[in-house]
């Protein structure tokens, strides 16, 4: 069972150790905290929870102050807030502010838990979170109808559901991203982090950092310690992207990480536990870049439990009217410029073309359309700006 995720943020280290102890003998949750709202904020844009207990009187930032800024940020958590005697009006403005409860200090055992409780099931926050991560899903949604997309879709609601590892393989352009969060917010891991690495563009020395964290001073510019990525994962899904880019050293690591389910920091000895999906994605040739001494092959066969190959855009070629309408309606939108309408000859022109940067492609020519093409777009305007 994934234990729930709260986070404490409270300047008095003794109130702070009482409602982290109360909460620890639950044995259901993990507990984290942090020292005052400045600290809290940081940790929660950083983490995913499942809740907060947050003092209000603090310095630097105060309890409501954290509730506005994380309101702000549209990050979906429900809050505690604990108070003292004086600020139960301040509490009440909390309340106001979308907080689910308030406790006056120093806690009561079951009138704590009684709230932990609620809070963690109740039905309007989770249905205000369900409706964020519908519109999340919806934002990754995989534009097609073709024989092949219809397949990738059936795959992904197979998968999904499950914890085994998956390979997104195809060429550039054809959406793997777009299929990695579909994987995670389908899945029950979606109440926790999606965090993304794209392994190509982080320089060789710092992709270990990147990955496992490190400890203060383990080399020059390590001034704290910092959490890596598969930390940052727990219990949520961990998106590998363009791993044939990954050092044969770093591979190692990564290897360990999915055999013994643990990771160490850079300049650190002590091993810590994570549970992360990983999905990765690349474009090219694992097997290929096994052949070359590039790739692991026993990485490989952890990371392909299930793979999952994109198709080009010329091999879902009856896709490109869906995928043309919805991004006429979704450019013009955010170009803020009226829709434009398209001939069916500039349809017909359009799928003749090679498409070598698949939908990332046909997105650009898209967008230029909607700005300098005619309404309705004509064969000559597609002549002109593919």
């Amino acid at each position: 069972m994934v234990k729930k995720k709260i986070l404490i943020i409270e300047d008095d280290n003794s109130i702070r150790r009482v409602v982290k102890e109360i909460l620890q003998k639950e044995n259901l949750y993990e507990v984290y905290e942090a020292f005052d709202g400045r600290d809290g904020v940081k940790k929660i844009i950083e983490n995913k929870f499942n809740l907060i207990l947050c003092d209000i009187k603090m310095p630097k930032m105060d309890g409501i102050e954290v509730l506005k800024k994380i309101n702000l940020k549209k990050i979906f958590v429900p809050f505690i807030m604990l108070t003292g005697h004086g600020n139960v009006e301040t509490a009440v403005s909390a309340m106001k502010l979308g907080a689910f409860d308030f406790i006056q200090k120093p806690p009561d055992l079951n009138r704590l838990l009684i709230s932990v409780r609620g809070a963690l099931k109740n039905k309007n926050f989770n249905i205000k979170l369900k409706n964020a991560q519908s519109k999340v899903i919806e934002r990754f949604k995989i534009i097609g109808s073709s024989k092949k997309i219809k397949h990738v879709n059936d795959l992904i609601d197979k998968v999904s559901k499950t914890n085994a590892r998956v390979l997104i393989t195809g060429e550039s352009g054809t959406g793997k991203e777009i299929v990695a969060n579909q994987l995670h917010y389908k899945s029950y891991r979606s109440d926790s982090a999606f965090i993304e690495v794209n392994c190509a563009a982080i320089p060789s020395e710092l992709i270990e950092s990147e990955l496992f964290g490190h400890i203060k001073g383990s080399f020059t510019s390590a001034v704290n310690d910092k959490k890596g990525k598969f930390e940052l994962a727990d219990s949520g899904t961990l998106f590998l992207d363009e791993i044939a880019d990954l050092s044969l050293k770093a591979q190692a690591k990564v290897l360990r990480a999915l055999q013994e389910n643990k990771i160490t920091r850079v300049g650190g000895s002590k091993d810590i536990k994570v549970d992360a999906r990983v999905i990765c994605a690349t474009n090219k040739d694992l097997k290929a870049e096994i052949g070359k001494g590039n790739f692991r092959e026993d990485l490989y066969h952890r990371l392909a439990v299930i793979e999952i190959k994109l198709p080009t855009l010329v091999e879902r070629i009856d896709d490109i009217k869906e995928l043309t309408f919805y991004f006429l309606d979704k450019i013009s939108v955010e170009n803020n410029v009226k829709k434009k309408k398209i001939t069916n000859s500039a349809i017909a022109k359009l799928k003749e073309n090679k498409w070598e940067g698949n939908i990332r492609e046909l997105r650009n020519v898209i967008e230029r359309l909607t700005i300098l093409g005619d309404d309705p777009i004509n064969i000559d305007n597609i002549k002109k700006f593919i």
